[in-house]
Formats: structure tokens, sequence, C-alpha cells
């Protein structure tokens, strides 16, 4: 007879020390395992289709025989020797300097400058393959969006790739635009600088003197009255202007990224406006000026045919302008060429696209050159403005599990569970001995449902004070023991990682975009662990539950207690928009960043910039706090409040200098000892040199290298 069974009236005794967890011998749990990959026989290459690697990842991440995740820095072109173990760039960073590392506290983001170089030559090089097969009579143009990536290392790099093939910049506000000047000072002269977005006479100002400075000036008209600043400021600065306008197309992207698209979209002008735009400019000799017609379906299109619909409405447009008498020369389809988040290849879904890179290319390049030719008008210069799709792959963050919540099954002895029935109230109890009766029918779905019940009533009980909190748990374990024994799947498991969401993931959290998310070692092991990650932050929104394939948890592996190793994962595809979306909440700042370029040296890889978090003093600072004041006024606190308490006491100066560090340090949580147990050396004062503050300066590398060069 089953323990349950056995237990139900506390009268008769039960057999001597016959445990609960006998139970599972008895009746036997469902096999749930059948057809599932023994943990003997699994491999990097199962873990690779479980994470979906092979299918987000292609062609810059793998698995390989070590079970840590590769990065192809030169995508399909990359050799045997060339491939980068990501797990050891996360340890040549991390590892404290006398260890030969760098000495950088997690979370980190890893810059791939090699990735970027072949992302900007394979779009290129797509668009180039579209013009010669379709017999297309001009040329491919594009500029990078700055707002998709600002930082300074990543646009100079897009235009220092860029430069051989006339790649230029977009700016959609002010101090974009003069990022993008000084940026393409070293650029190509022919670069397209794009001036996107609402512009004041200080904006469209910056805008002309750029054409007087030798850039390839564009102003994009947005809205109808910015065309009368463009007439006004242009003859006023003595510069004679290119211009550009946003048309508003009818075609209409009605995935989540569509919302600026249509008739009703946020920004261009309807065609009435075009048309009056059109007019003005030739009423003031300056109809030759109007060059450019830029347009947007809006992020990550999902399919060609939607592509082609849009690119087919906007090139009538372009033909109608020539026949209006504009010198038209170059039309710029703006972005949208997507990422393919989840490896679906899906046409239906907001993260993933059904169409490669080169079929975006041609279906761009063939309805243009359709449009035109019907109307017999020269081929434009086409331009596109792909930021996601050029800076998305180049960068990982990485970040480290720090602890998971634990699924322990308690041991309860007859005698236990004899004293736990005698205390429940009778209706409980009506429902223990239903659950007793399921389980010796082998129920197994009836067992769950009774034993939710009883929790449920337990539950009652103890808010209306007739149960304690002893009484509860065991009631707990009790049912955790009956879904053990029936074969129940395990929970899913909290795993808190060293990272605050809104910092790093700010989208995940604001619209719900999902990133592939896959742990960077131990792949050779099979991951038995159902989990979700949650962030450090006090914010209950501070986790993520969701991950790509429609999954509600992520398979993981049990972490090394003891000293056994950290466990890091990875986020991948983030390149765009998360640095600068990011907030500060909690005071978390961002990750410390590494650029590793590809080497020959013994692990394939170089860092060659290394930069840490901002501190706490930092993230302080961008609130309006003076970390410096805060410092002596604590530091005088402790010397009013603390004493010399000894050897085996802290006294003022150890706790001001612990004070200091904390100051000094990163936000997030760190392995070693509390600093105000082991402070620094540094006299209990506080300073930070803003000049040099966390980058890893080498004083022999070359001149005309901007960062330290610091070899694997």
């Amino acid at each position: 007879m089953p323990a349950l069974a056995c237990c139900v009236d506390a009268a008769v005794p039960p057999p001597p020390c016959y445990a609960f967890t006998s139970w599972e011998t008895i009746l036997p749990a469902p096999d749930i395992n059948s057809g599932v990959t023994s943990d003997s026989h699994w491999s990097p290459s199962l873990s690779a289709s479980l994470y979906r690697i092979d299918q987000w990842g292609g062609p810059y991440f793998g698995v390989n025989d070590n079970g840590n995740v590769s990065i192809y820095p030169h995508g399909s072109k990359t050799l045997n020797h060339q491939e980068i173990d990501l797990f050891k760039i996360v340890k040549k960073a991390s590892d404290a300097k006398d260890e030969g590392g760098l000495g950088l506290q997690l979370p980190i983001i890893i810059r791939l400058p090699d990735v970027l170089k072949h992302r900007v030559e394979s779009i290129q090089s797509a668009f180039e393959s579209a013009i010669e097969a379709e017999g297309y009579t001009s040329h491919y143009q594009g500029v990078y969006p700055v707002k998709c990536n600002q930082d300074r290392f990543v646009v100079d790099d897009i235009v220092r790739f860029g430069d051989k093939f006339r790649f230029g910049l977009e700016a959609g506000s002010k101090p974009e635009l003069l990022l993008a000047m000084s940026c393409l000072c070293k650029g190509n002269a022919e670069a397209f600088l794009v001036c996107n977005g609402f512009k004041d006479a200080e904006f469209i100002s910056l805008s002309l003197v750029g054409r007087k400075l030798g850039f390839n000036t564009v102003i994009v008209l947005e809205l109808e009255e910015e065309a009368d600043l463009v007439i006004d400021l242009s003859r006023k600065l003595g510069v004679r202007p290119v211009i550009g306008m946003r048309a508003k197309l009818r075609t209409k992207h009605d995935g989540h990224f569509g919302s600026t698209s249509g008739e009703k979209g946020k920004f261009g002008l309807t065609t009435t406006q075009i048309l009056r735009v059109v007019k003005k400019l030739d009423e003031c000799g300056m109809l030759d000026c109007l060059q450019l017609l830029h347009f947007h379906i809006g992020s990550q299109i999902p399919s060609t045919a939607l592509l082609a619909d849009g690119v087919g409405e906007a090139a009538q447009v372009y033909c109608e302008l020539v026949r209006l008498g504009a010198r038209m020369g170059v039309i710029d389809i703006g972005g949208g060429l997507g990422i393919d988040y989840d490896g679906s290849k899906s046409p239906n879904s907001d993260v993933s696209v059904g169409y490669t890179l080169e079929e975006y290319a041609a279906a761009v390049v063939g309805e243009i050159k359709s449009a035109c030719d019907r109307k017999m008008v020269k081929h434009p210069v086409i331009c596109s403005e792909s930021g996601r799709a050029i800076v998305s792959h180049h960068s990982v963050l990485v970040f480290e599990a720090v602890s998971a919540s634990k699924n322990s099954v308690p041991q309860m002895s007859s005698a236990d569970l004899s004293y736990l029935i005698e205390r429940l109230p009778e209706d409980a109890i009506v429902d223990y001995r239903k659950l007793s009766a399921a389980a010796m029918g082998g129920e197994y779905e009836t067992c769950l449902l009774y034993s939710d019940q009883l929790k449920q009533k337990c539950v009652e009980q103890f808010k209306e004070g007739s149960f304690d909190i002893d009484q509860l748990a065991a009631v707990d374990g009790l049912c955790d023991l009956v879904y053990k024994a029936i074969g129940a799947p395990d929970p899913v498991r909290t795993y808190h990682v060293n990272l605050s969401v809104f910092t790093s993931i700010p989208d995940f959290w604001g619209i719900g975009q999902l990133f592939p998310i896959v742990p960077i070692h131990r792949l050779e092991q099979k991951p038995v662990v159902k989990g979700i990650l949650s962030d450090i932050t006090c914010d209950s929104d501070g986790k993520i539950g969701k991950f790509i394939g429609g999954e509600e948890s992520l398979p993981l592996h049990e972490l090394k207690g003891g000293g056994g190793g950290s466990y890091y994962l990875g986020m991948f595809l983030g390149g765009a928009y998360e640095e600068g979306l990011g907030g500060i909440h909690n005071l978390f700042g961002g990750p410390s960043v590494v650029r590793v370029s590809q080497s020959d040296g013994p692990h394939s890889f170089a860092v060659t910039q290394a930069v840490h978090g901002p501190s706490c003093a930092d993230v302080l600072r961008m609130m309006q706090h003076e970390p410096e004041m805060m410092f002596e006024k604590l530091k005088h606190r402790a010397e009013e409040y603390v004493f010399d308490e000894g050897a085996h006491g802290l006294d003022h100066d150890a706790i001001a200098n612990g004070i200091a560090s904390s100051f000094h340090n990163m936000p997030y949580l760190v392995k070693s000892s509390c600093s105000l147990i082991a402070s620094d050396d540094d006299n209990g004062y506080y300073s930070s040199d803003v000049n040099n503050y966390g980058t890893v300066v080498d004083s022999d590398a070359p001149e005309d290298e901007e960062w330290s060069d610091c070899c694997a």
C-alpha cells in the first residue's frame, strides 16, 4: 500500500520507519525522459541545435569541440586558425592582472570590429551583385544611421571600413550631426551625410556649414515648414544646399516596427505637401537643389513582398519629381533590412525575416529599375540606412549567473506525516484522502489536482492564523514529494544574473524584443535545468522570462558550488540600440567594454581596447550628485561617530578607506571581499582621474594606434 494511504488515519500506526519517499518505488513515475539523449551522449553540436545557434548565429557564431561559443570574425571566409573562443576572451578580460588578465568587472560588452567590417562589405557586395545582375546603370552608396550605436569607435570603424565604398553617415539630431561631421573628416569626400529628423534653425545652419566644410551634406525635409528655414538660412549663409524630402508612403508595415509607416506615420510629407514644396522651391529658383527622395517603411521589414511594394511606390514618386523638374539623383530607401533574431527565417514574425541579404538587395534594385525604365528616367544612386543590419552582430553582452533558486525535496518520515495529518482541518483531510485514493489508483493528473487543493486550503488556514509556518512548510514539502513521486516536471528555476535588464537589454523590458541568450561555455554538457533570468535590480520587472522560439524558460546547467567556476551567459545580436537606450535604473551603469580583433597570436585574438564600466561615482554624477563632497561628508561622519576599536574592530580611517573604494567600484556584484574589510591603501581620500579613467593604456603602442594592444 502506498505510504499516502497507510497514513490517512492517524489512529492506525504506520509500519516502522516507513518513509514517504518509498511511494516512488511502489508507484513508479511515468517515463518522462523517453527518447531524450543521456548526459554521456551529449555533444556540442546538440547544444548548437538546442539553442538554435546554427540558425541565428550564422555565419558569425558556432560551438567548438570544447563546448564554448566560437566567433568567426570574417563570416564564412573565416579560416580554421582565425576562429576565436568567446570564453577565452571573457577570461582574458575578467581575470586579475596578476593572473595575466585585464581585471575588468562583468557584465562586459565584447565588440568585434572584424564582424563589423564583414557586415559593411556584405551589404555592399549584395547590392553590387544585384546591380550587375539587373543591368542597373548607377551604383549603391550606403550610410550608417548613428542612432543605432553612437559609440565613437563603432562609428569610426564604419567610416574607415566603408571609405572605399563612399559609405557615409546619417544623423537625426544636432549632437549626432556634430559626431558625424567629426568622424567623416577621415572619410571619403563623396560619402553622404544625410540629415534626418525634426530640425530648427541651428540644426539646418550646422548642415549648411557642413557643405562649406566639404561634407556631402543632404538636408532631408521631414516637415513642410522646414523648407522655409532651408531657403532663408541658405541665402543668409551663402550656401547652395542639397535638399532631400521624406515621402509619407501609403505602403504600411503592420508589424511592431511599422508604426512610422503609412499615411498616419510620424515622419514625412504627403503628396499634397510634396507638390507645395516643389512649387515653393521652383519659385525661389532652388528646384535644382532637390536631389534626394527618402522614405522608410519601418524597421525589421519581414518580407520582400512588403519591401517591393514600398520601394515600387517610392520609385514612382521619384519619377514624378523628375517630371516636375527636380534634379533628382538619389533614392534613399531608409532602414528596414531585418535581423533573424530567432533563426526561424519567418516572414510572419517581429523577430525574424523571410529573406537573405542578397534577396533584399535584388528586390530593391529590381523595383527601382522597373519603375525608372517605364518612365525613361535615369537610374538613381541607391542609398540605404541599414543600421540594425550593420551593427547587431558585432557586439556580445556577457554576464554571470551568481546564484539560482533551489528545488530541494525534503525527506518526510511516516511519523512526520502522521503528525501533520493530525493537525489538518477537516476539509483539508478530505482532500488528503482523495489524494491518497488517486495515488493508489495511479491517477497522476488527479494527484496534482488534490495536492494543489490541499495546499490552497492550508494557505487559507495560515492567513486566518490557525496554521503556523512550520505546518505550512510541511504541507509544501508534502506537495513537492507528490510532484516528484508522480514524475511531474521540475518547476522552472530562477537564475540570478549580475546584470541590469533596464541598462543592458532595455528593448526586452520596453517592447518585449527577444534576443538569443546562450551559455557561452559548458556546451559539451547537457543542460538539465529549465530557468528564467532575474537581474539584480530592486524591480520586479527586472527579469527575462521569454526567449526565442516562443519558449518561457531557457535550458541551463547546474551552477558549480564551492569555487567550482563561474557560469557565463551571452546575449547576442544586441549591437543596435541597446547601449543608447539603456538607463541607470537603481543607479546601475553600463557594462565594461573590450574591443577584440582577430590576430595571429596563440588564441587568435588581440584586445585593442579595454574600458572599465562606470563606477558608483560616475552614475551618481549623472544624477547631479557630487561624489567628492559626498565622500567628505561620510569621512567626517566616521571621524565623529567611530572610535579606534583595536585589532578586531574598524577605526574611522579604515571605514573612510572602504567608502572611498566603494565610490571607485562598479555598482555590480563582485566576488572579492568587502571594501570595508579589505580597503585600498589610498589614505582615505577619494579622487577620480576623469581623463584616464577606465582605459587600459599601452605606452608602447604605435602613435597611429588609438587603443592599447593587449595580445591574448
